[in-house]
């Protein structure tokens, strides 16, 4: 007897031979590949917005979504006299001290008059800190830098620079940790992309014709760079 849904007479006989058809290496692996390109792509999607939009905002230095804001209002915080040498430990007890959150930007300190001054940045806020070592007092001057201005941050940070410093908040670390991690999987995608349109006999023909265009114009770029 054939199986069937009872009541309706619908034989299931074929459904069930094609559920039972095994599938070959070759097949399997491009599947797995193919869901892995997918959702890999939708990963690394936020991260190449905010890449494309901040390249723009660098390209033609234009801070259209803020930027322009006064800053806040300065507040004065004793700190009390600081004698600290190292000064790598000393902004970040200040940091502590002062109860801020953020990556440490370029430190100044100005042994002839014993003051110190540094920016603290979150993406889309920068807290000026300036420190009068000998009195112990700081003053402490907030900027909104708005939204443009943020992902601009996220794109340069942390950066070749600074190396002894950067990477002293928690959040830039894990948000080098998924910079690298868009970058791989986008170096994934474009492999996977390749291999997935050869399999594809009909989409050869046009997707050799946008891949030649891709190259010739990464050609031309270099071109006119080193020459």
């Amino acid at each position: 007897m054939r199986p069937s849904i009872s009541g309706l007479g619908v034989d299931l006989t074929p459904v069930m031979k094609s559920a039972q058809v095994a599938l070959t290496p070759g097949q399997t692996a491009y599947r797995w590949l193919r869901s892995l390109h997918l959702y890999g792509g939708l990963f690394v999607s936020p991260f190449l917005l905010i890449f494309a939009l901040s390249s723009i905002a660098l390209s033609h230095a234009v801070l259209p979504w803020g930027g322009d804001a006064a800053p806040e209002a300065t507040r004065t915080v004793t700190v009390g006299p600081q004698s600290e040498e190292d000064g790598i430990v000393l902004v970040k007890q200040l940091r502590t001290t002062l109860g801020l959150q953020g990556e440490i930007g370029f430190v100044n300190r100005d042994e002839t008059e014993n003051r110190l001054s540094f920016p603290i940045e979150q993406p889309g806020l920068t807290t000026r800190v300036e420190v009068d070592l000998t009195r112990g007092v700081a003053s402490v001057t907030p900027k909104q830098t708005g939204l443009w201005d943020a992902m601009v941050y996220l794109h340069k940070k942390p950066g070749p620079h600074n190396v002894a410093l950067r990477g002293n908040w928690a959040f830039m670390r894990f948000w080098a940790w998924l910079a690298d991690a868009a970058v791989y999987l986008l170096l994934f995608s474009t492999a996977s992309g390749v291999y997935l349109w050869t399999v594809l006999r009909a989409e050869r023909r046009t997707g050799l014709l946008f891949l030649g265009g891709g190259v010739l114009s990464f050609v031309l770029v270099v071109a006119a760079v080193v020459g």
